[in-house]
């Protein structure tokens, strides 16, 4: 298992991009947003944006449902790859790989479903585009949301919020006799965890393990706040020199699916928070397969930062993972700091 997490690595690491300062990369998401609305009709434009202090913004899901904002259906080809090139800005060639595979198991969805091929329940086209605010002023933001994916932007004084953000994948392994059979969108998550656990000892399991059944979800789900008061598992302080390096390649794969600007932003936030503190806790089943009927679960809990990771639904065969800043989610943080600079030049 080792041995393939590091493959794994390889491959996804391998394309990563040259860091740049935050300032700079606002100023591209910034262009990447004006070309998309200034590509839009009148009425698409009106569909497309929501002032910046909109509720809308925190209003977020990651299940099949109708969303607010203009849909990939909505758009013609032209308008639909300026869109995508908006979210190409921010995401890392792996991220977006995983994002648009993830919108393509809604095709595979429909077949093992045995739905018409212009279903909108299970529609790859039905993930929608909604700006806050206007693209290069103080406050403003964007996301691209889905089933199984919802992704939250928002420059804040030139710099960037990226979290929350939520990529799951139903089936996780594809197992029907469909083009995509055999494809694991979420496999580094999933191989890195698993060799990390696999890794401990038996006195480090008993404490990272906290049950032997699994949720059937996230517990935090789509709230506006994350909220998990005990941090509970095994510290990264507590692990050897080997499972540190797992553990932080495992944090890792979850912020490579960003820009490295972001993902180099994030972790310096972890290690000034204490990045020893960051504890790894699991539950349910410890066997590395699909479809047992058990199901797994993990999280990764730090000072600053909660992943969930859950693998329980469809008889362990359907993903849910999520990323959330604990004191900069939707940019909230970024967002106090202005008002408080505003309010000092005033006075």
């Amino acid at each position: 298992m080792k041995r393939i997490a590091g493959i794994l690595l390889m491959l996804v690491y391998g394309m990563e991009l040259t860091a740049q300062k935050p300032d700079a990369l606002s100023r591209q998401m910034t262009v990447a947003a004006r070309d998309f609305l200034a590509s839009l009709t009148g009425p698409q434009r009106l569909q497309a944006v929501q002032p910046y202090d909109s509720p809308l913004r925190f209003d977020w899901n990651y299940t099949p449902r109708n969303r607010k904002g203009i849909t990939l259906k909505e758009l013609s080809v032209p308008q639909r790859q300026k869109a995508l090139k908006l979210l190409q800005t921010v995401l890392s060639t792996p991220g977006y790989s995983k994002a648009t595979q993830i919108i393509d198991l809604e095709n595979v969805l429909r077949v093992v479903e045995k739905r018409p091929a212009n279903d909108t329940y299970r529609d790859p086209e039905n993930y929608a585009f909604l700006i806050f605010g206007e693209p290069g002023t103080d406050t403003w933001g964007w996301r691209m949301e889905g089933h199984h994916l919802s992704l939250h932007f928002s420059a804040i004084d030139n710099q960037i919020s990226f979290l929350p953000g939520f990529m799951g994948s139903n089936p996780a392994e594809v197992q029907a006799a469909v083009p995509q059979q055999g494809r694991r969108v979420l496999k580094e998550e999933i191989a890195l965890a698993f060799a990390l656990l696999e890794s401990l000892d038996e006195q480090q399991r008993q404490q990272a393990v906290l049950r032997p059944d699994a949720p059937n979800d996230i517990f935090t789900r789509n709230a506006r706040k994350a909220l998990l008061e005990q941090q509970e598992g095994l510290p990264l302080a507590a692990m050897t020199p080997e499972q540190q390096t797992l553990f932080r390649q495992l944090i890792e794969v979850y912020l490579h699916r960003y820009h490295v600007t972001l993902k180099k932003q994030q972790w310096t936030q972890l290690e000034a928070k204490g990045i020893e503190a960051i504890r790894f806790a699991w539950m349910g089943d410890t066997r590395a397969e699909f479809g047992t009927g058990l199901g797994h679960y993990y999280r990764i809990h730090g000072p600053s930062i909660l992943i969930e990771f859950d693998n329980t639904q469809n008889g362990g065969n359907h993903i849910h993972s999520v990323v959330r800043d604990l004191e900069n989610d939707f940019g909230e943080d970024l967002l106090r700091q202005h008002y408080e600079r505003v309010h000092l030049k005033k006075h």
